[in-house]
């Protein structure tokens, strides 16, 4: 019990770690930013950026199944477990089992997402031309490597963040962005066909963000080949991998058919529902993945002890930290929405007609962020309990509905349609979770934190209205203005409102 206590976070500590996860989170999500306004710039909302998007679909989809997803998720516990059994000797003897079962694994499947693209990117986009589906095919057999190096880099991440060293894996997304954003740019006149040049840059970005990390480990872990399939711990994490890619997976369902009803909607749909992502994506990596995943490692501990009043408490101060930043970045996002879309993206090849397609699908994303938030933080309960297959059934219920509104939806409200319709099934999907979690254990988690939960809703909704209303009278000011004005007035009303409140210090 010595080495579990020795990791066992503390409030501020807890606090430290989202700070300088969220710190190193910012820029990098500040530089993909930067990557996305410069891809607005030279493709714009295009049939090359929709083939694009297609090709790369399967890659990221299974970075987040196999990697940041169900392996660093699955791993964390299991380490910490290990560690405070075992010791370092035990932990790392674990760790090189799991990296090399990864090295021996991703080539093999890497070359089979190779040969397999004219079968998978043909279903993944039957609206396409012949063309375009060629094109498609094309990039997604360049691309498709990047899921092994994002594999490999989420052990380390695992290891790195079971340590508490928190910095090294929340910063490596820097290097991925810029390594991407300097090829784009030195490539991006090489090729016949520009778009390629964001294929090279993706696997030019995952080489950077993967060899960071490798420095930081030194002090902890130093790799050594070391198969033993008999390790009862690596079954444990297969068997434990195996229900939450299978929820994932189920999860992603979502984003094949949004982008399968999309293909066959205006050119340039497919790539206005991404731009919407991307800034719908900002606050939930920026703030609710790093609190999700500074909190795990505490959570793994209660889960251990079998302190279920004390992993209570942990969500609890969790779920008030995620409404204090999500909350407000929805009613701000919403009330500042188009000078946004303007503002960043509004440029060389991205016209007008892009803009509103982009807004159509960013107001129906927003009503989700706050469900997307709690289910990143709720999930990751349900990983410290080593209960994966729950997840897996919620996720399950949730793609249901997600597929049935699509198609209820698209008709009428286009891309805004399939926005809402996924929206609505993360609401669902984080009200279910929060549910069954109550239950299994057996103390409210909601009650406690009621008040200030109300209080923050009431503090966002002023604040957003407040913004809207000047944005408008502002009237036809350029998009930076608007943009800056609405930003600071709405930080410094939320900032007044909370401190009236008490509720900046939980």
């Amino acid at each position: 019990m010595h080495a579990l206590r020795t990791y066992t976070l503390s409030k501020d500590s807890l606090l430290r770690n989202i700070v300088t996860i969220s710190g190193a989170t910012a820029l990098s999500r500040l530089l993909g930013l930067v990557r996305d306004v410069l891809i607005a710039h030279l493709f714009g909302a295009s049939r090359a950026y929709d083939a694009y998007l297609i090709a790369f679909m399967i890659p990221h989809m299974l970075r987040r199944l196999l990697a940041e997803g169900a392996l660093s998720s699955a791993f964390v516990p299991l380490f910490t477990e290990r560690l405070a059994r075992e010791g370092v000797g035990g932990a790392t003897r674990f760790a090189n089992n799991v990296l090399t079962l990864a090295l021996l694994f991703f080539p093999v499947f890497s070359l089979l997402g190779i040969l397999l693209a004219p079968l998978y990117v043909p279903f993944l986009a039957d609206g396409f031309s012949q063309d375009e589906q060629a094109l498609a095919i094309q990039l997604a057999q360049i691309v498709f490597p990047f899921i092994g190096l994002m594999g490999i880099a989420a052990i380390l991440m695992g290891v790195l963040n079971s340590y508490e060293r928190f910095f090294a894996p929340a910063f490596a997304p820097v290097l991925f962005n810029i390594g991407f954003i300097v090829a784009t740019l030195a490539l991006v006149s090489f090729f016949s066909e520009p778009v390629y040049a964001l294929a090279a840059g993706v696997l030019i970005g995952g080489v950077a963000q993967l060899l960071f990390q490798v420095p930081y480990l030194r002090e902890r872990w130093r790799f050594r080949w070391e198969f033993d399939p008999r390790d009862e711990q690596l079954k444990k994490l297969c068997l434990l991998m195996l229900p939450s890619v299978m929820g994932l997976a189920i999860f992603q369902i979502n984003v094949i058919v949004d982008n399968k009803l999309a293909s066959h909607l205006a050119e340039g749909s497919v790539s206005a529902l991404q731009y919407a992502v991307r800034l719908f994506q900002l606050p939930l990596g920026l703030f609710a993945v790093s609190i999700a995943n500074a909190i795990l490692p505490q959570l793994s501990q209660h889960a251990a002890r079998r302190e279920s009043a004390a992993l209570a408490q942990a969500l609890q101060k969790g779920i008030q930290l995620t409404a204090f930043i999500v909350l407000p970045a929805t009613m701000g996002l919403w009330a500042i929405a188009e000078p946004v879309i303007k503002l960043l993206f509004e440029h060389g090849q991205f016209t007008p007609d892009d803009t509103q397609r982009t807004l159509e699908a960013l107001l129906g994303l927003l009503p989700g962020l706050a469900g997307y938030a709690l289910v990143y933080l709720l999930t990751r309960a349900f990983y410290a309990l080593q209960d994966t297959r729950t997840p897996v059934v919620v996720g399950g219920a949730a793609v249901a509905l997600n597929v049935v509104l699509d198609y209820l939806l698209v008709e009428p409200l286009g891309v805004g349609g399939l926005a809402l319709a996924t929206s609505l099934a993360g609401i669902f999907n984080a009200l279910l979770l929060w549910g069954i979690l109550q239950r299994r254990l057996q103390t409210s988690l909601i009650r406690p934190v009621l008040p200030e939960l109300a209080k923050l809703a009431v503090a966002a909704v002023l604040m957003g209205v407040t913004v809207a209303l000047l944005v408008r009278s502002l009237g036809s000011l350029p998009e930076l203005v608007l943009v800056s004005a609405g930003v600071l007035c709405g930080a410094a009303l939320y900032w007044g409102l909370t401190q009236l409140e008490g509720l900046s210090r939980f």
